[in-house]
């Protein structure tokens, strides 16, 4: 008869998504101020997230007030973002641990990019802006990362990394996170909406780093 591994010695990876969960901010919202239309882009946000508003549609609309904003807006947005509690020392632990840790948004690349790196997180997928004239043009370039690109990631990045997709953790809070987290081995709802919250398998609402009680009060596996 193996030996009896625990769920904490299997090799994971954990994903999480990015605005509102990763970091407390919606980047797209703090993109909006700069063009004055912060109010509207928030409202579009939300309705997306409760899953009442396709993703793509809405990521095209409010990227569209975006339009003329210069590129110094994207330093004073970096500036700007906040971890949620808990996020560093989620990735330092994952990472002390050896497991694979990765980041997927329906934001943008050039924030995301530039915070995963100070972070030491090699795996990152968002959406780029584009950009003409030093400003931005109100569209994006590329596939939107929307919910099933979030989970087909899920899926290539474990497969790359070798890793089982019963060893997968993904974390969300909107209703575009939802097939990555029904995809993962683990699904948590991270102070998610309520569609969220209703499907996820585990929720919680504290700090970040407290999805590594879920994964760690696994039963063990053969």
């Amino acid at each position: 008869m193996s030996a009896q591994r625990t769920a904490p010695d299997r090799r994971w990876l954990v994903v999480t998504d990015v605005d509102s969960t990763f970091i407390q901010q919606e980047v797209i919202e703090l993109l909006a101020e700069h063009a004055g239309t912060r109010d509207q882009v928030a409202e579009v946000t939300e309705r997306a997230m409760r899953g009442e508003l396709d993703f793509a549609a809405s990521l095209r609309e409010r990227v569209a007030t975006l339009a003329g904003v210069p590129l110094s807006a994207l330093d004073a947005v970096r500036e700007a973002v906040e971890l949620s509690p808990g996020a560093a020392d989620l990735v330092a632990e994952c990472h002390r641990r050896g497991w694979v840790f990765g980041l997927v948004s329906g934001g943008f690349e050039e924030i995301v990019g530039p915070l995963a790196a100070s972070l030491g997180i090699r795996r990152v997928r968002a959406n780029r802006l584009e950009v003409a004239d030093g400003v931005l043009t109100g569209r994006t370039v590329g596939t939107v990362v929307d919910k099933a690109v979030k989970a087909q990631t899920l899926r290539a990045w474990a497969a790359e990394e070798g890793v089982d997709l019963a060893d997968t953790l993904a974390v969300g809070d909107g209703a575009n996170d939802l097939e990555m987290l029904a995809t993962a081995g683990v699904g948590v709802a991270y102070r998610a909406k309520p569609v969220v919250r209703e499907q996820a398998a585990h929720a919680i609402d504290g700090a970040l780093d407290e999805v590594l009680q879920i994964v760690d009060g696994l039963a063990p596996v053969r």
